[in-house]
């Protein structure tokens, strides 16, 4: 069965001996649950804090998530610093599983009107989305931070995109699959949905033990440097603080780079994904909702799944790294075009859908990649708060632009303010795509040279 597997994943992937397709499948399951669940809990996020705080407090939410990630990821720093990465591993699912089947008996006391305290249903709702916002943060740069640093760069170029491709799989089962569920059944909470996912996330634990057990220790290696680095660092008795992830992430226009390249690409994003969950809540309520988001997020890891079968992956291994960072600007910008010139549900549907699929099957392996020639305080510091506050600092700032369309609407009435809110877009968002551009171009180069050469690039 695995031989077969081999062959298929051949074309695609490359060649892999089989106790290294092994340990990649491994890593695939442990990611198809981390994917699957989260972009479970994101329609669920989303549906979630319309119903219990109001749809056009959406930006005021991710405002308040922005802001607290930053005492989030300084735990995270020490966490990663005191205690191996297997036990990080263990015992971040252990507090996120228990955390989730809570939040199920409460929102099934909202949404069953056994409690109808509106103050208390809307501190719910802004503690819930920020609760999702933290696993997205906190276990995906967990995950790929151990990833980085049990991978060499030869065989990571074919084993990340296998680990997305099986991320992806578990992305499109689990959001529609258990996201609508209670849609399905004529439920009237989202309760079921969250047991399930409490459940799931729980199994990461199990998962993660099995694959230190098994896997042969000569294929848990990294990139040779960054571990002489920090054993130096060891052997001088240094203990890096919560704040040495800022400072390597400041102190280095590589990781500033990748940092501009997580930015722009959550920044325009968030623009369109505001638009779209305005237009979807117009139409849809409650659990119906929950239904419509959570195939929305099946779509996205659907699409990006056929990308990657379909050899989306080898554009980064016949032309490069830089070759499928510089086309990711091209693709959004193209996007952003669309976004300012049509406007309805369907459409909105299509675009959030391609923009995000292609940024998983392509960019985002890509930009994994760019940590292997980086020391091990870079994959578990600084990648931290590259992936929080790339993506997260990036979605505050698309919604103070955000918060500014129903300004615009009062002002100037509601199809003359939404022109004027599309038009503020494109005037910020078209020169960031040409930034985003030349960064990718040199964070190609820099990348190619430092594996070329065998040396870390910070």
């Amino acid at each position: 069965m695995i031989s077969l597997f081999m062959r298929l994943c051949k074309f695609n992937f490359g060649n892999f001996e089989e106790p290294e397709f092994r340990k990649f499948l491994r890593m695939g399951m442990i990611f198809m649950i981390i994917v699957g669940s989260y972009w479970t809990l994101r329609p669920l996020k989303d549906a979630i804090f319309i119903d219990f705080v109001g749809k056009l407090y959406l930006p005021y939410a991710k405002t308040v998530s922005v802001l607290l990630l930053l005492p989030l990821v300084a735990f995270y720093t020490k966490l990663v610093g005191k205690y191996p990465k297997e036990k990080v591993l263990v015992m971040l699912p252990v507090f996120y599983g228990i955390s989730i089947l809570a939040f199920a008996g409460i929102v099934f006391l909202f949404q069953s009107h056994t409690c109808d305290n509106a103050i208390i249903s809307c501190i719910v709702g802004y503690i819930w989305y920020f609760f999702v916002e933290s696993f997205g943060s906190i276990v995906i740069a967990l995950f790929w931070a151990f990833a980085a640093d049990v991978t060499d760069p030869k065989t990571a170029k074919r084993g990340f995109p296998l680990i997305y491709a099986l991320g992806q799989f578990g992305g499109v089962i689990l959001p529609y699959s258990v996201g609508g569920l209670p849609s399905r059944i004529g439920l009237t909470t989202d309760a079921l949905s969250m047991l399930i996912l409490g459940c799931l996330v729980v199994l990461i634990i199990p998962l993660v033990r099995r694959f230190f057990a098994v896997t042969p220790k000569e294929l848990l290696v990294s990139f040779d440097h960054g571990e002489v680095k920090q054993e130096k660092e060891e052997k001088k008795g240094k203990k890096p603080g919560f704040t040495e992830g800022l400072k390597l992430l400041f102190s280095h226009k590589y990781l500033i780079s990748i940092f501009a390249a997580n930015f722009i690409f959550e920044f325009i994003v968030t623009i369109f994904d505001f638009s779209f969950k305005l237009a979807a809540s117009d139409m849809y309520s409650g659990v119906a909702l929950s239904n419509y988001l959570s195939l929305y997020g099946s779509s996205v890891n659907m699409v990006s799944l056929l990308c990657l079968l379909l050899g989306v992956s080898n554009v980064t291994k016949f032309l490069g790294i830089g070759a499928a960072l510089a086309a990711m600007p091209i693709i959004l910008g193209a996007a952003l075009l669309g976004f300012m010139s049509m406007d309805s549900l369907n459409f909105l549907f299509a675009l959030m859908v391609g923009s995000k699929a292609i940024n998983y099957a392509l960019n985002g392996p890509s930009l994994k990649q760019l940590y292997i020639p980086t020391t091990k305080d870079v994959h578990f510091k600084a990648q931290a708060w590259i992936e929080t506050f790339g993506s997260r600092a990036s979605k505050e700032a698309g919604s103070l632009v955000n918060m500014v369309m129903k300004p615009l609407q009062t002002a100037f009435g509601e199809v003359a303010g939404k022109a004027h809110f599309l038009t503020l877009g494109g005037a910020i968002g078209f020169p960031l795509v040409v930034l985003w551009f030349v960064v990718a171009i040199y964070l190609g180069k820099t990348f190619k040279g430092a594996v070329a050469e065998n040396r870390v690039v910070c």
